[in-house]
């Protein structure tokens, strides 16, 4: 469907009746409604993806981030239990693959949607055939400090060895922690990381934005992302300083996401809490 050509009438009509069921009591008139179907490529494919007309869809190439993450939400809808969306992006590198969250989304998260994040990512990675090592990221190591994003992380870690006792996870840590095994031991003998961590929990979006460019520029890895977790279906924004490989690569992630979102091998929700 391309907006606006002509002999789409009918087929922006059926669009446009679609939105009103899906936003027409959060403030969209029907004549905002034809505007959008007219003009805007993420709400159509929002539309398409939640009607089961395609599988996966990537947007964001133009705009801001967290306006097409708006439309997004609000068409194609969270798994059930899940709070909130994030945005995971995947380093790979000589050392290995790293996954760093939540680099896009919520500005400054909560201990609960960190510990959801945290098993979210966790998933998504273990998928990708990567093992999730999880460390929760702070300024302190192990309780060291009791500034309030420390005290989050350390809370974060309580939710989810209470939600997922079986993932490897511990925090809250300082970066050179979390990928040194020496400093860890020197830190903290008992820590439950048996390997350095493949997954870097940020406390806000800030510090895993920031932690994700400087790790992917100085390093020259190739990234993936940032890869939407949490929706209904596989939607994923992308960023306008993509490269064209970049988008081959989302183009890969949102068509394996597809598969596991029919398949069942991403669960209802992501969690059963006590």
């Amino acid at each position: 469907l391309t907006p606006g050509a002509p002999g789409n009438d009918a087929g922006i009509a059926t669009l446009t009746n679609a939105l009103m069921e899906r936003m027409g009591r959060k403030g969209v008139t029907p004549d905002e409604a034809r505007y959008l179907i007219r003009t805007n490529s993420t709400v159509i494919a929002s539309l398409l993806l939640d009607r089961g007309d395609v599988d996966g869809m990537l947007c964001g190439l133009v705009g801001r981030y967290d306006r097409h993450i708006k439309f997004v939400q609000d068409i194609v809808g969270l798994r059930p239990g899940v709070s909130e969306p994030s945005a995971i992006e995947l380093v790979v590198m000589d050392r290995g693959t790293m996954a760093i969250a939540d680099t896009h989304v919520t500005d400054d998260p909560t201990a609960e949607q960190i510990a959801e994040m945290a098993i979210m990512v966790a998933e998504v990675v273990d998928r990708f055939g990567i093992e999730p090592h999880v460390a929760l990221l702070a300024h302190s190591n192990f309780g060291d400090n009791d500034d309030p994003s420390s005290k989050k992380m350390r809370k974060a870690l309580e939710l989810v060895r209470k939600m997922a006792p079986d993932l490897e996870i511990d925090g809250e840590m300082k970066g050179d922690t979390a990928l040194n095994e020496s400093v860890r031991k020197r830190i903290n003998p008992n820590s439950t990381l048996t390997r350095n961590a493949s997954v870097l929990i940020a406390p806000n979006m800030d510090a895993a934005n920031i932690a994700f460019n400087l790790v992917k520029e100085t390093t020259e890895g190739m990234s993936v992302g940032p890869i939407l977790i949490g929706m209904q279906k596989s939607a994923h924004v992308v960023t306008p300083a993509i490269t064209t490989r970049s988008i081959v690569n989302m183009t890969a992630a949102a068509v394996v996401g597809a598969q596991d979102h029919q398949s069942g091998a991403i669960a209802a929700a992501p969690v059963a809490a006590e």
